[in-house]
């Protein structure tokens, strides 16, 4: 089964999708849903309107996204790219089983609308629902240490030993990418600024991904881009989709400090290193070396150039323990929710965890 095994890793901002077994996954993109009223019979009921993948160029203001913050607000925009996932993975007519993770933020009406959806609309032949950050934990190749997720929603912080959450240690905080990205487009198109505006939209998703780092001390970041005259150093100049050249401000270079210093881009705290070291204080004494020495960070908001590394120092700086504190992050950690699911989709450990269509009918039928 594992070999077939189809894994929908399901964030707030993109949608990870694939077979078990491979280095990443085949299919990434948008966690977007976009509506359509229907031309022969028009109207506001979802029954006269057509759901569609991403977002419509010609009616660029009809876009939603079915989850914000971890929390499922649209289940019938998660059903259409479950389908669509399910679809560009049949074999012969027959779909495949099924991994999904899941928020910890999740209410067991959600885990319940899950299952229905796929054994009863998508004639999935099994589900298997996996914890995010526990597949996270299991793509390090480690059983012990602290998960630090920082994606598109939400950032999550969560100690595990020997492959378990420890109780009442977790921490989740409501600052994430889509913040980062409200600041730059705010302080990029100011009184203009237009979150339906693809133009505007492509210019942040570009300038975060070519632009922003995180610097290892923020006071002397910003005096060495001051000092610069202005014009003169092509990194900070950026070309707009449109053609034109604007000049980047310092504040704007340095906008994943916002993880390290949530106060300065008005966020609510604790920043990233204070709720890991706040996690570990929150646990045995025993357990907290060891913990420290296995920092996991994962999550797209890890890749920013220097980020590890102030992750690092920070902690280092806190003294939460006498050991040495670990950052451990492997190259494709924006991707660790989906590769720990493809390992469990191969463990012999983890067949008890599976619900068959026959186990869900006669759970219901009780």
């Amino acid at each position: 089964m594992a070999a077939r095994t189809v894994i929908i890793d399901h964030g707030s901002g993109f949608l990870k999708a694939g077979t078990a077994g491979w280095n990443e996954p085949q299919m990434v993109f948008p966690n977007i849903v976009n509506y359509l009223p229907c031309k022969e019979n028009p109207g506001p009921s979802y029954a006269r309107r057509r759901v569609s993948l991403g977002i419509d160029i010609c009616h660029p203001d009809t876009f939603s996204y079915p989850i914000e913050r971890g929390r499922i607000l649209n289940w019938e925009g998660v059903q259409y790219l479950w389908s669509f996932v399910l679809e560009n993975h049949k074999r012969e007519h027959e779909v495949p089983p099924v991994i999904i993770t899941e928020t910890p933020l999740r209410e067991p009406a959600d885990r319940k609308k899950m299952l229905e959806i796929l054994f009863e609309l998508l004639h999935v032949p099994s589900v298997l629902l996996a914890d995010q950050l526990q597949m996270s934990l299991y793509a390090s190749g480690l059983l012990t240490g602290v998960v630090v997720d920082s994606g598109y929603g939400l950032t999550r912080v969560q100690p595990f030993h020997q492959g378990r959450p420890l109780p009442a240690s977790g921490k989740t905080l409501e600052f994430a990418g889509q913040d980062l990205s409200s600041y730059l487009l705010k302080s990029l198109f100011k009184e203009d600024c237009d979150r339906r505006s693809l133009f505007q939209l492509e210019t942040v998703a570009i300038t975060q991904m070519n632009k922003c780092y995180v610097p290892q001390n923020l006071g002397e970041a910003l005096d060495f881009r001051e000092r610069q005259k202005s014009g003169l150093d092509e990194s900070n100049t950026y070309q707009l989709p449109d053609g034109s050249r604007v000049e980047l401000t310092p504040m704007q270079r340095v906008a994943p400090e916002m993880f390290f210093s949530p106060q300065v881009f008005e966020q609510p705290g604790p920043s990233i290193p204070r709720a890991i070291v706040e996690s570990v204080e929150s646990c045995e004494t025993s357990l907290r070396p060891l913990l420290v020495s296995h920092v996991m960070a994962c999550g797209g908001n890890t890749l920013y150039p220097g980020f590890t590394k102030r992750l690092f120092r920070e902690l280092m700086g806190d003294g939460v323990s006498s050991t040495k504190a670990t950052v451990w992050a492997g190259s494709n950690r924006n991707f660790s929710v989906w590769l720990g699911a493809s390992v469990v989709a191969h463990l012999s450990t983890y067949q008890s965890e599976w619900m068959s269509r026959e186990e869900y009918g006669e759970h219901r039928r009780m």
